[in-house]
């Protein structure tokens, strides 16, 4: 016979309201969960698992658009080609996705590829990228760290309306995070260091580049219009709260590359050649060449001994700048010898274009002498 135990009174409620606070705690547990290991989506929503062992390619080949494939901890060994649009993938903690041979591209993304997100992986020794986009529109990449990665960390190129964030990046002979020929991309908190150039924005227009720790590169960021692309513009590009500190690391590009080969050691931010470009509230400091540049891309260009035919293609001047705010101390102690003098000082125009002007910065040095300012 089973025996009924009935609680009355005061002890009923007291019981009552017990479960009531289990069922908050719950709640509040559950959701923080979401919260840590599943920003930005519904909890739970995947469709796919990949475990050790299994294969991510196969997750997603078998995938629709839509799916959300979800990784668990562990080594990888492959390399991804994203060939369809609106893919989510996911790691959990600790996944690493390693070169398994020879293998060029960690994650390849294909101009089928919009809508493509990435969050939360690691990638490693692969022998060109870990991350390449092309012609990819409406993606995110975030908490993607990417090391050892030939060239470039990640490298979205042609690929709009973009969102990279707090990723980390070190080890690239060309770039840790790029963006190339991209209108409306964003750059926000990522980390990079010991690259040739931490972060670099290429013939791009309206790109915000804020937050961002860019360390033991050889530049900090390039803001470059460069010849010989099928886009010939820039512009409308801000590069705001930043610390751009000690980039002094030697140039380390492969032999016989591109303009990456000339980028001089010890500058926190150059810009080359773009248009309408905000630069305001950063810090930088301890870089042994520039703190802030502004120059034509023609400076550029006879460092690397090119003469100023071959950028015909591109009007090379800086029209615009705005260089604003910023605290640019200590730098251009120990500037490198270099073909064309250039003095090392904290803030730097070579002359070039029109309409560009500095205010309220915080500095020691600046060549010229006088720099125009601001008036609005």
């Amino acid at each position: 016979m089973l025996k009924t135990s009935i609680i009355f009174g005061p002890a009923r409620r007291r019981l009552a309201g017990t479960c009531r606070l289990l069922v908050l705690f719950l709640t509040i547990l559950l959701t923080s969960c979401e919260d840590e290991f599943f920003p930005g989506l519904e909890w739970p929503h995947y469709d796919i698992v990949v475990t050790p062992g299994s294969s991510i390619q196969a997750a997603v080949d078998k995938a629709e658009p839509g799916d959300v494939i979800f990784i668990k901890s562990g080594t990888y060994k492959e390399a991804i080609l994203v060939d369809k649009p609106d893919i989510t993938i996911k790691g959990s903690e600790n996944v690493v996705i390693v070169n398994p041979a020879n293998e060029e591209d960690g994650i390849r993304v294909t101009q089928n590829g919009d809508g493509f997100k990435l969050y939360y992986v690691t990638l490693r020794d692969f022998e060109e990228n870990g991350v390449f986009m092309i012609r990819a529109d409406n993606y995110v990449l975030s908490h993607v760290t990417t090391i050892n990665c030939g060239e470039y960390g990640l490298f979205p190129i042609a690929s709009n309306h973009g969102l990279i964030e707090y990723c980390i990046a070190s080890g690239h002979t060309d770039t840790g995070i790029y963006v190339g020929q991209c209108e409306d991309s964003e750059l926000y908190h990522n980390t990079v260091y010991g690259n040739v150039n931490g972060l670099e924005i290429e013939n791009c227009s309206k790109v915000i580049a804020r937050y961002n720790n860019c360390y033991d590169n050889v530049a900090g960021i390039l803001v470059v219009l460069l010849p010989g692309l099928r886009v010939t513009t820039s512009s409308d590009i801000l590069i705001s709260d930043n610390e751009i500190t000690d980039n002094n690391h030697e140039n380390f590009s492969e032999p016989n590359g591109g303009f990456e080969n000339f980028v001089p050691s010890g500058c926190g931010i150059l810009i080359v050649g773009t248009d309408n470009t905000r630069v305001e509230k950063n810090n930088v400091s301890g870089n042994d060449f520039l703190g802030i540049a502004v120059t034509s891309t023609l400076l550029l260009g006879g460092l690397a001994g090119l003469p100023p035919e071959d950028f015909s293609s591109i009007e090379p001047n800086p029209d615009g700048a705005r260089v604003i705010n910023n605290e640019v101390k200590n730098n251009g102690t120990a500037p490198p010898e270099l073909p064309i003098p250039v003095p090392g000082v904290d803030l730097f125009w070579d002359g070039s274009g029109t309409d560009n002007c500095w205010r309220d910065n915080t500095y020691a040095t600046t060549y010229p002498e006088t720099l125009p300012t601001c008036t609005n």
